[in-house]
């Protein structure tokens, strides 16, 4: 069996387009696949489908030219933190990296012990994401 990929960006990241034809454009990441190494970003390189007519369940036919997003590929974007400049907030684009946490955790018997957790780290910045 093959082993899943590790991306740096996840579903619901804002990031930037960084090469490609929608060069610039900033969305939502609204999809991730993480074996083909691609992700399906909101507004971002939409293209033109053509549908068969089928007959729907009511009656009413489908079909026709329908514009949707397509996938583009993981390296083709950057994440986007907001980063206060002179006053004001900015979106810059950033690498993503990983702190490991010391944190509290419970047992099922109520006791608790010190563990470890990782958090996505901005590497501009140094916060979390």
């Amino acid at each position: 069996m093959a082993q899943q990929k590790k991306l740096n960006v996840k579903k619901g990241d804002q990031v930037r387009v960084i090469s490609g034809r929608s060069k610039g454009l900033e969305g939502k990441i609204i999809q991730v696949f993480p074996n083909d190494e691609k992700v399906i970003v909101e507004g971002v390189n939409r293209v033109k489908k053509h549908t068969k007519v089928q007959q729907a369940q009511r009656g009413g036919t489908t079909g026709g030219i329908v514009t949707q997003e397509a996938p583009i590929h993981v390296s083709n974007v950057a994440l986007l933190v907001e980063v206060e400049k002179d006053g004001k907030k900015e979106k810059v684009t950033t690498r993503v990296g990983y702190n490991r946490v010391e944190v509290q955790k419970r047992r099922p018997d109520g006791s608790t012990y010190t563990g470890y957790r990782s958090v996505r780290i901005a590497r501009r910045t140094g916060e979390e994401i």
